[in-house]
């Protein structure tokens, strides 16, 4: 059966988080999310599909079919979540990169704080607050002891360390850490995450 078609506020907010993603990490041009992209079924969540064969890797993304307002509301959190997922499977197949779960989750969080945090003009009490409402006060739809539970808990952690290291740093410094951390491999982006 087809997905429901996107709405139009729905495609170009994925398409700006898009560019604003790959411009802030320096990332060649990934193919536009909006034609990868569907709307899911009412209250279903984002999900990114992704078959591997032996010559390609197809991808399909499903996002929420809400109207998007901008912010740390969940159905824009969903869609930077699903961009976020879509951008880097498709800089790691250009690059011919392995990547992992827990790798998509962590650059997902990190990703959250990017576009709502590291903007120019944000005060550093907002982005102290903002620090706080994504990574201390986050809802896991998957259970405590649970794989993707456990998943999703240690992704959130390993985002709030790093993020919490960018606070009060200069932009520059900030960006280019995140331009290493994005390039990172697990091991080393767990290292860059926990490093004091």
């Amino acid at each position: 059966m087809p997905r429901p078609r996107l709405g139009r506020r729905t495609r170009v907010a994925l398409k700006s988080i898009q560019r604003r993603l790959e411009a802030y990490y320096g990332l060649e041009r990934t193919p536009d999310v909006t034609e990868f992209a569907a709307a899911a079924p009412t209250g279903e969540r984002e999900q990114l599909l992704v078959r591997e064969s032996p010559d390609a890797v197809e991808l399909a993304l499903i996002v929420p079919g809400d109207s998007p307002r901008a912010g740390a509301n969940d159905t824009w959190l969903q869609l930077v979540e699903g961009v976020s997922h879509f951008v880097y499977v498709a800089e790691r197949v250009r690059t011919e990169l392995p990547t992992t779960q827990l790798e998509l989750e962590l650059q997902a969080e990190i990703d959250k704080f990017v576009l709502l945090g590291l903007e120019p003009g944000k005060d550093d009490a907002s982005v102290r607050r903002l620090h706080e409402h994504l990574y201390e006060h986050g809802h896991f739809l998957d259970p405590r002891g649970s794989e993707a539970g456990e998943r999703y808990r240690l992704a959130n952690d390993l985002a709030a360390r790093l993020s919490a290291r960018l606070l009060g740093r200069h932009a520059h410094d900030a960006r280019a850490l995140l331009r290493r951390f994005y390039r990172a491999g697990q091991t080393d982006k767990i290292a860059l995450a926990t490093a004091a």
